[in-house]
């Protein structure tokens, strides 16, 4: 039985990006926000974050972003409640 070849989700060129991005945040010059007016570049995942936004603009091979399930917000108790004996 023949199995089926996996499709790439990410293009090699969007690896190189990210990578590039990373290499950025380590030496510090990597800035979040709207062109880099943001503060610096605090973790991976955000140099990552910001590597594939970049990709995305070139037009390579990258997935959607994760749309937010916004509007579901814990309902608070107001502080602590005292218990009926």
């Amino acid at each position: 039985m023949a199995r089926k070849k996996k499709r790439r989700k990410y293009s090699r060129s969007s690896r190189s990006d990210v990578g590039r991005e990373i290499h950025r945040a380590k030496r510090g010059k990597a800035r979040s926000g709207k062109g880099g007016r943001g503060g610096k570049v605090k973790s991976r995942k955000q140099a990552i974050a910001i590597g594939l936004s970049k990709a995305r603009k070139k037009g390579k091979k990258v997935p959607p972003k994760k749309k937010s399930r916004g509007g579901r917000k814990k309902k608070s108790r107001g502080g602590r409640r005292k218990r009926k004996s």
